[in-house]
């Protein structure tokens, strides 16, 4: 592939994610023919407020191992992602609990949407509730999602938004709440515990400095503020959000792709290909805020079981995500039994886990479960003791028809040929190590 066709692919690139492109000139082989200007978070001082969070998100005392903080498990040298590789991270007093679910990583959380089902409202819509919602989307039809027409999958009536794998947190201080009480993680043992705790914390004059001597008299209040500033930290600091990869340079105009990476962009939002686009946008905004690599929605996959997993020991339970065991007040609509939110593609090459399960442990592994599922599911899922392959097989039967199966590449049958070869998914795989941040450009 000489320098003229990788330029020629990276324009048509630049059409094929949303942003017009035009090839009347000559550019550099593997640079973006027509950059933007990206809008990034401001960067300041940390207010006296995130600078308490700081604290709070390193202090291991809060646990009741008195080893685990919020970084142990949220890693600032991992991408604020798991430090190890295995499938859950552990807690609890000696530290040999498993947590319930992969840990998801905290950057890019800036811009996340509150749960809803359905298109987002603007502000003089009618207020409907999630059951009418959920009722509505059960009738109309499902728009396919691809990378080339994302738009229309704004339409879908599917539970979009909030904030761990089921959405059951709006806020970033209502999501740190969670961890620090639950006895597999931090196990802090209850609001009065962690509130003692936080009396007598190093740091705690600056609460009396921010809040008045009186916080401390007031224990619901008192774990309330702290965890706002958790979530005030998580805001203002950086490196949550620092979009400095490779991509976002190229987007700008201020790196090159090489040919494998340039491939795997096309290869990433081919509908006829990977059609990862469809779920994981990659264009900026109109407004030129850069992209997260997320629709926010949730989707039914079908992952295999992970029989690393302690609870799955049972073979009667089931992580139904959004339908349970951990969010129940959606329980009853179980067309979505089995979805998980969709979480951005930053800086996931960093990461030794993937899905809500950790039942992969490579980007390789990935991209065969979504070549091999419905072409050859014998790749990818157990046999029983009959021989027959468990496709599923940590789904319920009855809510197998819950898994996405319109989606690009999903659509496909057994016999069917697979949607990538080893080569393309060797080149998205390329791809997506520009998604991780810390990239220096070149000018």
């Amino acid at each position: 592939m000489n320098g003229r066709t990788l330029w020629l692919l990276g324009a048509g690139l630049l059409c094929m994610a949303g942003t017009v492109a035009a090839v009347e000139t000559q550019g550099l082989p593997g640079t973006n023919p027509h950059p933007v200007q990206l809008r990034r978070p401001p960067v300041a001082q940390l207010s006296a407020m995130a600078q308490l969070g700081q604290k709070i998100f390193f202090d291991a005392s809060l646990s009741s191992s008195g080893a685990l903080s919020c970084a142990s498990c949220h890693s600032p040298d991992h991408a604020y992602g798991p430090p190890n590789d295995g499938p859950v991270m552990l807690g609890g007093p000696a530290q040999s609990r498993q947590g319930t679910r992969a840990v998801p990583g905290l950057t890019y959380l800036e811009r996340q949407p509150n749960f809803s089902i359905g298109p987002e409202k603007d502000e003089d819509d009618n207020v409907v509730d999630f059951a009418q919602l959920a009722a509505l989307g059960q009738q109309a039809p499902r728009a396919r999602k691809v990378a080339t027409g994302t738009a229309a999958s704004a339409v879908n009536i599917v539970p979009q938004g909030g904030l761990f794998w089921d959405g059951r947190a709006d806020t970033l201080q209502d999501q740190a709440i969670f961890p620090l009480l639950d006895p597999n993680e931090m196990d802090g043992g209850s609001i009065e515990i962690v509130a003692q705790k936080l009396r007598q914390a190093s740091y705690a004059p600056r609460f009396a400095e921010l809040f008045g001597a009186g916080v401390f008299d007031n224990t619901r209040l008192l774990v309330a503020e702290a965890m706002f500033a958790v979530a005030r930290y998580q805001v203002e600091e950086p490196s949550f959000h620092p979009y400095t990869s490779k991509f976002d340079y190229w987007l700008e105009g201020k790196a090159r792709l090489n040919e494998s990476e340039v491939r795997g962009l096309q290869l990433f939002n081919d509908p006829d290909k990977a059609n990862c686009g469809g779920c994981h946008t990659s264009q900026p905004t109109r407004d030129g805020l850069p992209p997260l690599f997320t629709d926010h929605q949730y989707e039914a996959l079908g992952a295999p079981r992970n029989a690393a997993l302690a609870g799955n020991r049972d073979p009667d339970h089931f992580d139904l995500g959004v339908c349970g065991p951990y969010r129940t007040d959606i329980a009853e609509q179980t067309q979505y039994c089995g979805m998980f939110l969709t979480p951005t593609l930053r800086n996931t090459a960093t990461r030794r886990v993937f899905f809500h399960n950790g039942v992969f442990t490579s980007l390789e592994q990935v991209l065969d479960f979504y070549n091999f599922r419905d072409t050859n599911p014998e790749k990818v899922f157990p046999r029983g003791a009959d021989g027959a392959v468990r496709k599923y097989d940590d789904l319920p039967e009855k809510y197998h028809g819950n898994v996405d199966v319109s989606d690009p590449p999903f659509e496909r049958h057994p016999g069917d040929t697979p949607a990538m070869t080893a080569q393309d998914e060797a080149d998205i795989i390329a791809f997506l190590k520009t998604l991780t941040d810390g990239y220096q450009p070149e000018r």
